[in-house]
């Protein structure tokens, strides 16, 4: 099997940069491959602990504080950010980590954060229409060769003779990924502006289904489909022995059977033989969602029964 496999976290749920330092600093450890953060302003349940941390603030720090792992979020959300200054901060964080970073975008679906704090949350047409508008802008502002100048008669983002500085470092500039389940704009998308389409806790089966959509969706564009990275998003809860799977399942407020059913729950070989029916779907990359951030044991369990069994 040759998955790749990435850490994926949800710090709105409670969780301080140190918190979020220390998990980023496990997964470079024990030998995975990404480290991935959501973008969130608001709990999903719960208290929310001490609150928030910003995204891009927080991977700015991590920048400086791993050395070989890749960053990034999946998603940012199009409605917290306008597309220029989104440029520069992601541009910037690459160059702080030596060109390690990836953007996740999306259109924005939690209304409840943006009530929160004060964002405006637009019908969900005009959230897609300012999400391609940002696709163009970044990439267009990335893309500028240096010396020359980018506008973009745009309507919610115009944009006249900016400099389009910073640069990202990487070579090919920073990928983007972008993911979910509409069937006609979000393929498109992907196929015209991603470097990865991810679909996002759903089955195996119906992640092979999604990304054959945007295999279709990339064939009839003239883009060769295996220039796109297949990844899938699961929650992960593994352990050796039952009685360690059940403390892990009960942390996170999830029952363990709805687990094994909807995510990546039990033993390391069971896990193993899920993960290979993602593969055979079509995914090439697995981000797995570990809730508890305060168990970095689980990061070392999952690492030496299930990583080491895919190397």
């Amino acid at each position: 099997m040759t998955l790749d496999l990435r850490i994926f976290t949800e710090p709105q749920q409670g969780a301080t940069y140190d918190d979020v330092l220390a998990v980023a600093r496990a997964a470079e450890d024990t030998g995975f491959n990404g480290f991935f953060r959501s973008d969130h302003y608001l709990s999903m349940g719960g208290d929310g602990g001490a609150g928030p941390t910003d995204a891009w603030t927080t991977l700015a720090g991590l920048a400086r504080e791993t050395s070989t792992i890749r960053l990034g979020t999946l998603v940012t959300s199009a409605t917290f950010r306008l597309p220029g200054p989104l440029a520069i901060q992601v541009a910037g964080v690459d160059q702080m980590s030596g060109g390690r970073v990836e953007l996740g975008l999306g259109a924005g679906w939690f209304e409840a954060e943006h009530t929160a704090y004060g964002i405006p949350f637009p019908p969900l047409g005009e959230r897609f229409d300012r999400l391609e508008e940002q696709l163009a802008v970044i990439t267009g502002l990335w893309d500028t060769e240096p010396g020359k100048t980018f506008s973009h008669k745009g309507t919610h983002y115009p944009i006249t003779d900016s400099p389009a500085l910073a640069k990202p470092v990487q070579p090919g500039g920073v990928p983007v990924i972008i993911g979910g389940g509409g069937k006609r704009r979000t393929p498109a998308l992907a196929v015209r502006y991603a470097a990865e389409f991810n679909a996002p806790f759903v089955s195996a089966d119906d992640a092979g289904r999604l990304f054959e959509r945007v295999r279709a969706v990339a064939r009839e564009a003239g883009r060769e489909p295996s220039s796109m990275t297949m990844s899938a998003a699961q929650v992960v809860c593994v352990a050796r022995d039952d009685a360690t799977l059940r403390l892990r399942a009960d942390a996170i407020g999830r029952d363990l059977e709805e687990l094994r059913t909807n995510g990546l729950a039990g033993s390391p070989d069971a896990v193993v033989e899920k993960l290979a029916t993602f593969e055979a779907a079509g995914a090439e990359r697995l981000y797995l969602q570990v809730l508890d951030l305060s168990d970095l044991d689980h990061l070392a369990d999952i690492s030496d029964a299930v990583l080491r069994q895919l190397a």
